[in-house]
C-alpha cells in the first residue's frame, strides 16, 4: 500500500510537467531543431540517477532549452524568490521548480534541493543567477556545496544564445564532474573555491572549444 501511495504522489507531482512536455514535444522540436554537441565520448552518456546540471543563463526560456536537450529525463529547476512571488510563481511550482533566495539562501531551500538530488532527480541551476549573456562572471559556489551534500555529479552545459526566433538550438554537454572524487567528502574552503573555479573554467571551455560549430 505504501509503495502504491508513493507512486500516486509521484505521478501527481509531475502531472503538469509531464502534460506540458508531452503535448508540447513535437511543436518544440520543430521550432528549435536541437543540436546536441558533446565534449567527448564520456559526455555522450545519458544522465543516470541524481545529477546537478549547471547551465549559462542568457534567455528567459533557458529552462525550455535544457528540457529539450535532456529530453529523456524529468528535469527540475531552481528559480529565484523574486520570480516565485510573481504571477507565474504558482505555475513554476506546479512544474516542480524549487525557489531559493539568491542573496540569503535558507537551510530549508538548500535541503529541498539536496533531497531531490539524493532521491535520484535531475536538478538544473543557473549559477550566474541572472541574465548575464556571454561574459557572466558571478559563478557561485552553491553548486559545489549542493553536489557535495547530495553526492551527485555536476554536469556542465553550455547553451548557445539564439540570435533569431527560429534559429537552431545548440547545446554543448561537458563531462560530468564528481567533486567528492577530486577533493574528498570534506574539502576545505579553499578547495571549494578551487572547485567553483574549475566548474566555471569547464563551462567556459565548452563555449570556446566549440565556438566555430556553435556560431556556424
Amino acid at each position: 500500500m505504501k509503495e502504491s501511495a508513493k507512486a500516486k504522489l509521484f505521478s501527481f507531482r509531475y502531472f503538469v510537467f509531464d502534460f506540458i512536455k508531452l503535448t508540447g514535444a513535437i511543436p518544440t522540436l520543430i521550432w528549435l531543431r536541437p543540436k546536441r554537441i558533446y565534449a567527448g565520448e564520456v559526455a555522450k552518456r545519458r544522465i543516470r540517477g541524481g545529477a546537478l546540471v549547471i547551465a549559462n543563463h542568457s534567455a528567459f526560456i533557458d529552462p525550455l532549452y535544457v528540457m529539450t536537450a535532456i529530453w529523456y529525463r524529468r528535469v527540475r529547476f531552481v528559480f529565484s524568490e523574486e520570480l516565485a512571488r510573481s504571477r507565474a510563481g504558482g505555475f513554476f511550482r506546479a512544474c516542480g521548480c524549487m525557489e531559493i533566495d539568491r542573496q540569503n539562501p535558507t537551510l530549508g531551500s538548500f535541503k529541498q534541493i539536496t533531497d531531490a538530488l539524493k532521491g535520484g532527480e535531475v536538478v538544473t541551476i543557473f549559477p550566474e543567477g541572472h541574465l548575464s549573456g556571454e561574459n557572466g562572471d558571478a559563478f557561485k559556489s552553491g553548486a559545489v556545496l549542493m553536489a557535495l551534500r547530495s553526492g551527485v555529479p555536476i554536469v556542465p552545459l553550455y547553451i548557445c544564445p539564439r540570435k533569431m526566433a527560429f534559429g537552431r538550438l545548440k547545446v554543448v554537454f561537458g563531462e560530468a564532474v564528481d567533486i567528492r572524487e577530486i577533493y574528498g567528502e570534506r574539502p576545505t574552503f579553499a578547495q571549494i573555491g578551487e572547485a567553483t573555479k574549475l566548474l566555471y573554467e569547464r563551462q567556459t571551455a565548452l563555449r570556446e572549444r566549440f565556438s566555430d560549430t556553435l556560431h556556424a
